[in-house]
């Protein structure tokens, strides 16, 4: 059995599939390389990636875009039971949207301390403090080195 704060097999294998797809995406004119999954029983349910540019909407982050997607695909804005994946830690934005879907696990690649300052608003506001409860689980740095250097200066 997994620990819960290990990544099981399949989210491991979302997160590289995500890594590979921001990866890609870097090359791909107005793309930025940032991308997510959300897993339900162990499937992936939604992917995407950040469309902050091409949808000219601050808010239209891979992790937003994949909850938005996941919700369709379920039938219901009650996401309790799945898992986000991501290969940048989530902003203070998309803990909060992860919250208020019911996600209570994240995997994540890059971590926020390894990253341009631009992708957190609220620097003082930790990923800590949305797990200050118990109920949420964030596991990260996983495959960290991968996805680094798309993040180290802010420049997309």
């Amino acid at each position: 059995m997994t620990r819960p704060d290990t990544p099981t097999p399949e989210e491991t294998s979302a997160l590289r599939d995500a890594i590979d797809r921001a990866l890609a995406a870097r090359h791909e004119s107005g793309k930025a390389g940032i991308a997510a999954a959300v897993l339900h029983k162990g499937q992936t349910i939604a992917t995407a990636e950040n469309e902050v540019q091409l949808q000219s909407d601050p808010t239209r982050h891979a992790e937003m875009v994949a909850i938005t997607r996941a919700a369709a695909s379920l039938g219901s804005t009650d996401l309790s039971g799945c898992v986000m994946i991501s290969t940048l830690q989530p902003c203070e934005m998309c803990l909060a949207a992860l919250r208020f879907a019911g996600i209570r696990r994240v995997i994540f690649a890059a971590t926020q301390d390894r990253v341009a300052a631009k992708y957190f608003v609220f620097p003082h506001l930790r990923i800590s403090d949305f797990q200050a409860d118990g109920t949420f689980t964030a596991i990260g740095g996983i495959d960290e080195d991968r996805v680094l250097p798309l993040y180290e200066t802010g420049e997309e």
